[in-house]
């Protein structure tokens, strides 16, 4: 955004503004956070790392891609938004990386997953432990199928990851997500119709320790373990919560469907009375607004992305006006809304080697048009992460 002409009384009032968002800039062009998104394609893989232009949304490249692991599949940013770690589906570790002042990423350390094939990741907000979801336990992969888990990493001080304990789940674990509030970890369990189902556990906030809560049930038959918990549709593909805690949503790409459930205060789930809702072709992947108003799908096959709004009393989410099949870049694969305004939306576009980008109306859900999106990106990008340029204000609605 370039101002011209503009009086001293103006620049006052857009510097004042600068600094309460915790934008800056040597120019007027200001940037309100950065996007990073891992592509997969190339070995290594890489991440991307753009910022984003406060007014108009756009996206700028900055640096170059940094390099990651084999197969970066997932990327998740710390809450104090100053460290990324990315999941590497290819040799199973966890790549820690520092968010520079100029918003570049740094690699600082690197760390193996207690299990093969992670899959997801997901960070508590206190930002104290990191949870990893995984395809296989030791002694299982691929070529002999057995159940995956969970490895959950502390997180010290510095933002480097601690030693690793592990919880034992289902077959194939792809999601995962943890309670702002209530201290749940709900883990999304892609086995095949009757078997999908959501795990449910309590968080030990002092070890990080999760513990089943009612309805899900881990146990050992024949030297395997299995894991039973709520039913998830048919082939679930993706987990979200949103910020008070109430509410559950997964994606299903089989029945091409959004199921919500809403939380009881023992942590258990029960589906929503007036579901599941449609959604487009092969739904992906879903985020939640930070005011816990709106939800987005992206449908990889409709190359598209649906906004709901969330009736606040019942979790109910019905179509967001303007945001019903809102056309994005080839085969989205993943969906992030940034934490600073919640007003820019992007999507990583693995069929089309781009990213796309959207305004919000915060109001009514409806999205509108960035100019030049979508934005370049290579390697066939897999997922992305959003961090703030700076201190901002976050709004949660609460319980």
């Amino acid at each position: 955004m370039r101002f011209e002409r503009i009086s001293g009384m103006a620049k006052a009032g857009v510097v004042s503004l600068a600094m309460m968002l915790g934008l800056s800039s040597c120019s007027l062009d200001y940037v309100v956070g950065y996007v990073y998104v891992t592509a997969a394609r190339s070995t290594p893989g890489i991440v991307h790392q753009y910022s984003i232009d406060y007014q108009s949304g756009a996206l700028t490249e900055i640096g170059t891609a940094v390099q990651a692991g084999a197969k970066p599949v997932r990327i998740v940013a710390a809450p104090n938004g100053k460290f990324v770690y990315v999941v590497n589906q290819g040799d199973s570790t966890v790549q820690e990386f520092a968010v520079n002042t100029d918003g570049t990423l740094i690699s600082k350390n690197t760390y193996k997953v207690t299990g093969t094939g992670p899959t997801a990741a997901a960070i508590d907000p206190q930002g104290a432990y990191l949870y990893v979801t995984f395809q296989y336990q030791t002694g299982y992969s691929a070529s002999n199928p057995g159940p995956g888990g969970v490895t959950i990493f502390p997180v010290n001080a510095d933002n480097s990851l601690g030693t690793s304990s592990t919880v034992n789940v289902g077959n194939n674990p792809v999601a995962v997500s943890v309670s702002y509030f209530n201290h749940f970890v709900y883990v999304l369990d892609q086995e095949t119709a009757p078997k999908a189902t959501i795990l449910g556990f309590s968080q030990n906030t002092s070890t990080g320790a999760l513990t089943a809560v009612p309805g899900t049930t881990i146990t050992t038959v024949a030297g395997k373990t299995v894991a039973t918990g709520y039913a998830a549709g048919v082939v679930p593909s993706a987990i979200a919560e949103e910020p008070t805690a109430r509410f559950v949503y997964v994606t299903d790409q089989a029945a091409n469907q959004l199921i919500g459930y809403t939380v009881s205060p023992n942590g258990a789930l029960t589906p929503m009375v007036n579901g599941p809702f449609a959604t487009g072709q092969f739904p992906t992947n879903l985020t939640i607004d930070p005011t816990g108003k709106l939800i987005y799908v992206v449908n990889f096959n409709s190359n598209s992305l649906q906004g709901y709004q969330i009736d606040l009393a019942t979790g109910t989410p019905s179509s967001a006006v303007g945001a019903f099949a809102t056309g994005v870049g080839s085969g989205p694969t993943c969906v992030a809304i940034d934490p600073a305004l919640g007003t820019n939306l992007y999507t990583s576009d693995g069929g089309g080697d781009t990213v796309s980008a959207a305004k919000v109306q915060v109001n009514t859900g409806g999205l509108s048009g960035v100019q030049n999106s979508p934005f370049l990106a290579s390697g066939q990008p897999t997922c992305l992460a959003i961090v703030p340029n700076g201190a901002h204000a976050s709004q949660i609605i609460q319980p």
